[in-house]
């Protein structure tokens, strides 16, 4: 059961590795779309949450300070999912479907981590 837990850590961790490294590599498109959320300093929002989001994949992947990480992600995922994907706020069916799709990821995604947080005090 254990080689379980490392696969999920790793799965874990890679997609919100990946995720932080798109933050770089798309910076000029996320900042527009954080500029149209009405973030102030869009830019700077998007480079903090790579790393944000880098940081916490890296964690998890490695176990270094994993408890940080763990909330790290928490925060950013909390944050993320009231401020860019307020679905309740779209008028376009489309648009509204994918802002509540994300919400929901979001908030799953944080269902994992919270229930990480305990287990990582006890195995990493």
């Amino acid at each position: 059961m254990a080689y379980l837990f490392v696969a999920g850590k790793v799965l874990l961790g890679l997609y919100f590795l990946v995720s932080g490294y798109k933050h770089f590599v798309n910076l000029k498109m996320l900042t527009g779309y954080t500029a149209s959320k009405k973030i102030p300093l869009p830019r700077e929002m998007v480079l903090l949450t790579g790393f944000m989001l880098a940081f916490g994949g890296i964690g998890l992947l490695t176990g270094f300070l994993v408890q940080y990480a763990i909330i790290t992600l928490s925060v950013f995922l909390l944050v993320t999912n009231f401020t860019m994907h307020q679905f309740w706020k779209v008028a376009d069916p489309m648009q509204k479907m994918g802002e509540r799709i994300n919400f929901e990821k979001n908030l799953a995604l944080l269902g994992a981590l919270l229930m990480l947080l305990p287990v990582s005090f006890l195995v990493w």
